[in-house]
């Protein structure tokens, strides 16, 4: 791997993850020492996080990552819903159905009920750590068959753009045990439709998720303010008010309990 591509696979990793912040500076010889790389191979790492939208400039040798607010967040739902509905509607009718029926069954499978444990059961904790990272790399594997099943590179390539972001949205989420049941659900009844080859329902259920996974994120970005500013956040209205399924229920051939619907 090229010094570059190593120091950008670093920041874009600590940037998602939220090891680096909104707001961290990224001093050129700082970074270039922590790193073990000289400036030339850091600076090319810096202009493609910055083409990701990740860092923004502030002077010549200082870069500084950037923020996400309510704004963004809106923005990059409205690129995503257009893109993954597309793709979810095109997967429905040119993707392998047997290996869509297999995502749709792998996310009935996913066990989430010890996120609902007492947090200060350390056991209860790692199972519950344990069944989200899984049920995230089960979304990676979900990605990568859309992608394959759209056969457009333009599409997929503005779907890893969006993605490259949606890594930093999704963590303001990880911590609400509903509504990571209520994901796995919503992916699995997704799945499931593209596996039945129903484009319609496949658009549908995809455009679901995306309502309440926004709804989700924007509340917790409130809750997240408002502690921070040491004011109460606005009361919780309750569920989102999110489209209803043409059908409740999964394709018959598809296993295990109807999804959940509406939750936030």
């Amino acid at each position: 791997m090229r010094a570059s591509d190593r120091a950008y696979a670093t920041l874009l990793d600590e940037i998602q993850s939220g090891i680096l912040r909104p707001g961290a500076v990224l001093g050129e010889v700082e970074q270039a020492a922590r790193l073990g790389v000289s400036r030339t191979p850091l600076r090319e790492a810096l202009g493609r996080l910055a083409a990701d939208g990740l860092v923004a400039q502030q002077s010549p040798r200082v870069t500084v990552v950037t923020a996400i607010d309510a704004g963004d967040i809106r923005e990059i739902f409205e690129v995503r819903r257009a893109l993954e509905e597309s793709a979810a509607r095109l997967a429905a009718e040119r993707g392998d159905a047997a290996a869509f029926s297999e995502l749709a069954r792998s996310f009935a499978r996913v066990d989430l009920a010890s996120a609902e444990t007492d947090a200060a059961d350390t056991a209860h904790r790692s199972r519950s750590d344990d069944g989200t990272d899984a049920y995230y790399a089960l979304i990676e594997r979900f990605d990568l068959a859309l992608d394959a099943a759209v056969a457009n590179d333009y599409l997929t390539a503005a779907l890893r753009t969006v993605r490259t972001h949606l890594v930093r949205v999704r963590r303001l989420a990880r911590d609400n045990p509903a509504r990571l049941a209520a994901s796995v659900a919503e992916h699995r009844l997704i799945a499931a439709a593209i596996g039945a080859r129903d484009a319609d329902l496949a658009a549908h259920a995809t455009h679901v998720h995306l309502h309440n996974a926004l709804h989700s994120i924007l509340e917790s970005l409130r809750a997240s303010t408002g502690s921070a500013t040491g004011t109460a956040p606005a009361a919780a209205t309750g569920a989102a008010t999110a489209p209803v399924l043409a059908t409740g229920q999964l394709p018959e051939s598809v296993e295990g309990p109807a999804p959940v619907k509406g939750r936030s």
